[in-house]
């Protein structure tokens, strides 16, 4: 099977998955609040529960072994992304859409997981691994593509149901036109004990598990209450729907212009994505038109990035354990989600708005820089007397 197909599959399967499985509620919540089906407050709890099944979808997808059980989910995660995409349709109400959240949330792991170890196979397999980076820019594009339909959707006048119907249909006719050349398992995945990677590479690991989880708090926060923050800026007129389709347009640029990098270490390069998303979340706190646009730029360029980053790292560090270490740091990555929609939750009730939740997130991703950093430098001294002795 060409491995230019494979890879192409594996970008619109993770459009699916993250694009509608993971992230369709960010369009919906304007519409979903007024109606009257939640508050900011219980909007907070809904996503967490996508965080929390995508927690577990993560930590599951670890201990995914055989040829079999890969398969079964990654293709039970994207069928169930399209029937709980629709069952959304007929949901009413704070526990209807807080169960969807949830199984949607472990889909979209199980997803990511089998499909970020599988496509990086098939790129080093066959030298490819500039177009093994590109498939990350397909949650971005998946982003655009919600977003998009939300902004016709509202200018039709249809409510939150048609839209889940669309984005329904939409996701399954991306998973019946890409299922026969996704990757394939054709061995189990190898496995590499914490001792054969030796200490420094497994604290390096256990590091970048932290790291990704303050990323996960800090970019949460825009990533699921940008519409709801435009949509009060612009009073429901039609400018605020681009904010969410231009996050995941940036999104997927940020990960072409990553991709393309000639030089420097990946640590530099995922502590500038980190500090960036920092300034970016700031932005959002200075409110306007302006300050809204600032956050899509500095919070959805790096967005992508920062995790294909992350992952790239993880393999730098231990590249015998590509699946466990990404269902590792995608499990912190979900407990890092995770608090973030409670914060803003407490932020919500407590304060009346997002701003100590963002003040919280930027501070955050300032600390996950430094932690990046602080890392690089002491795998450095490691290696020089490394070589010393030697």
């Amino acid at each position: 099977m060409s491995p230019l197909l494979q890879l192409l599959a594996s970008a619109v399967a993770l459009m699916l998955a993250m694009g509608i499985g993971r992230f369709a509620l960010t369009p919906q919540l304007p519409q979903l609040i007024a109606e009257g089906q939640f508050d900011l407050t219980v909007a907070g709890l809904v996503a967490a529960a996508n965080y929390l099944g995508y927690f577990i979808g993560a930590v599951d997808a670890m201990f995914a072994r055989s040829p079999g059980q890969v398969r079964l989910r990654l293709h039970g995660g994207l069928w169930l992304c399209v029937a709980l995409t629709l069952a959304s349709w007929a949901a009413d109400g704070f526990w209807a859409h807080l169960l969807l959240r949830f199984g949607t949330g472990v889909a979209s792991a199980w997803v990511l997981v089998m499909l970020t170890s599988l496509s990086q196979q098939v790129a080093n397999a066959h030298n490819r691994q500039r177009l093994g980076a590109l498939v990350f820019a397909g949650p971005g594009l998946g982003i655009a593509v919600t977003g998009l339909l939300a902004l016709v959707a509202h200018g039709l006048g249809l409510g939150s149901a048609a839209l889940w119907l669309i984005y329904a249909v939409a996701a399954l006719l991306m998973l019946l036109a890409v299922r026969p050349w996704l990757p394939r398992a054709v061995q189990a995945a190898p496995t590499s004990s914490p001792a054969h990677q030796g200490p420094s590479h497994s604290v390096g690991i256990g590091r970048l598990g932290l790291v990704y989880a303050l990323y996960g708090v800090g970019y949460i926060l825009p990533a699921t209450f940008l519409s709801q923050m435009a949509n009060q800026q612009f009073h429901g007129q039609w400018l605020a729907d681009l904010f969410w389709p231009a996050f995941g347009l940036a999104a997927a640029l940020g990960v072409l212009l990553v991709s393309l990098r000639r030089g420097g270490r990946t640590s530099a390069w995922l502590t500038a994505t980190l500090w960036l998303q920092g300034l970016g979340v700031l932005a959002c706190l200075m409110g306007g038109g302006v300050g809204l646009a600032l956050g899509v730029v500095l919070c959805g360029g790096p967005f992508l990035a920062c995790m294909q980053l992350v992952m790239q790292r993880s393999r730098e560090l231990a590249p015998h354990a590509t699946q466990r270490n990404a269902g590792l740091l995608t499990a912190c990555f979900a407990l890092g989600q995770l608090s973030g929609p409670l914060l803003a939750a407490l932020s919500s009730h407590y304060a009346g708005g997002l701003q100590p939740a963002l003040m919280v997130a930027a501070g955050g991703l300032a600390v996950a820089g430094g932690l990046v950093l602080i890392g690089s430098g002491v795998q450095q001294v490691g290696g020089c007397q490394a070589r010393v002795t030697s």
